[in-house]
């Protein structure tokens, strides 16, 4: 084989470029996060800082405060040492602000200047909780709080290596997310593949009209998922679903509004949409292969005496081998990573019953803003996909290869 020379490697620099734009960098910022405790709700926490930072916008707008309020009340102070420990706040304030008059943002600081931040805060502190203590101050309530917020204004790092991935570990709401990933992953493909099969097999066959119900089978898979999310909710209404309602009617629940209100039902209402929606795809991916084996094969096992199961067994299976693996990883993948169906149909509900892992993840990073340990979620789906693509890789391709 011809090894790849410069000219046939720059054809390839482009899709390389893609791939690590669209593929490597995304997984890359979430592996990063996943090592610091990151909230946008949370100042001291918004950034990654792997030392000790210092807040300046945060400080210019407290010292502002504290600055105006005490002078407010300067008149109010009688005691002349008081009013003295009043002025040298003031004026410590005054000098920290020059220190950081041409700085924003978040900064790094010198140990210099933490100790001169320290000093101020302090000195702060025990005048203004003597002052509120003896007088009665317009902003006696709200002046402590903003002198804590001096203090808040050094931002600590929130840099926790591994802790994030231990509190999964022992996090009950990632184990039950986990479970329900695995339970509507295997089941959901397990259908999926059975129906498909089915459904390529009869795509397969020749008959009048087979181009039309090749394209109108494609139909469901068409439907974008929210769409068809929000469609199955209508068909599953306690209220009016005409699904909820037959399955009352046929016994498989109490009543119709069990379906979406209990764990089974939830969990098997979501299986059933999903299922609705991409077995076309996997029976056009079934039927792809199914085209690729030689009609020859078939009349050769047919005059052998070959029945119809033993065809389907003995031929189109270990020839169909191939496009299984293909369907089988691709519905796998998808099927783990499931997000909108469930958060459209159910919203991980009830009690956290159909929880996903990719519905707790965006909870955690959208819903509370810890982008921080929503990473170390997204981290772990990022594993057990890349376990599960292993898998299929190397168990049932070597396999498949074997057999070939």
């Amino acid at each position: 084989m011809k090894k790849m020379g410069l000219r046939e490697f720059l054809f390839l620099v482009p899709i390389l470029i893609l791939i690590c734009i669209f593929s490597l960098w995304p997984v890359l910022q979430s592996f990063t996060y996943s090592f610091f405790d990151y909230q946008l709700n949370d100042r001291t926490k918004s950034g990654l800082y792997l030392s000790e930072r210092f807040n300046v916008d945060l400080y210019n707008e407290t010292s502002f405060y504290v600055d105006r309020f005490i002078s407010m009340d300067m008149e109010t102070i009688s005691d002349d040492q008081d009013k003295a420990d009043a002025n040298q706040v003031l004026a410590g304030l005054t000098e920290l602000n020059k220190e950081f008059e041409n700085e924003e943002g978040v900064i790094k600081l010198t140990g210099d200047q933490t100790d001169q931040v320290l000093n101020v805060y302090q000195n702060t502190k025990t005048t203004v909780d003597q002052l509120v203590s003896k007088y009665e101050l317009q902003q006696g309530e709200n002046l402590p709080l903003l002198v804590d917020d001096i203090n808040n204004s050094l931002i600590q790092s929130n840099f926790v290596g591994l802790d994030g991935y231990k509190q999964a570990f022992s996090d009950g709401f990632v184990g039950i997310a986990l479970k329900n990933t695995l339970i509507f992953t295997v089941v959901s493909v397990f259908l999926e593949l059975i129906l498909g099969m089915g459904m390529a097999l009869i795509m397969n066959k020749a008959m009048q009209g087979q181009g039309f119900i090749r394209t109108s089978s494609l139909i469901p898979w068409a439907i974008p998922t929210a769409v068809a999310a929000l469609m199955w909710s209508y068909l599953y209404d306690g209220g009016a679903g005409i699904v909820a309602e037959f399955f009352s009617i046929v016994g498989f629940i109490d009543q119709p509004t069990d379906l979406l209100q209990t764990s089974t039902g939830a969990m098997t209402a979501v299986v059933l949409a999903d299922v609705w929606k991409t077995t076309p795809y996997m029976a056009i991916l079934l039927l792809a292969g199914l085209q690729t084996i030689p009609k020859s094969l078939y009349e050769a096992a047919s005059i052998d005496g070959a029945s119809i199961v033993q065809k389907f067994f003995r031929v189109t299976v270990p020839l169909l081998m191939p496009a299984i693996l293909v369907a089988l990883l691709f519905r796998t993948m998808d099927a783990f990573r499931v997000f909108d169906l469930i958060y459209v149909l159910t919203g991980g509900g009830p009690g956290g019953s159909t929880e996903t892992l990719s519905v707790y993840s965006y909870k955690v990073m959208f819903g509370q803003t810890n982008f921080g340990y929503g990473s170390v979620i997204v981290m772990i789906m990022f594993v057990c996909v890349a376990i599960i693509t292993t898998i299929y890789v190397k168990v049932l391709g070597a396999s498949v290869m074997e057999k070939n």
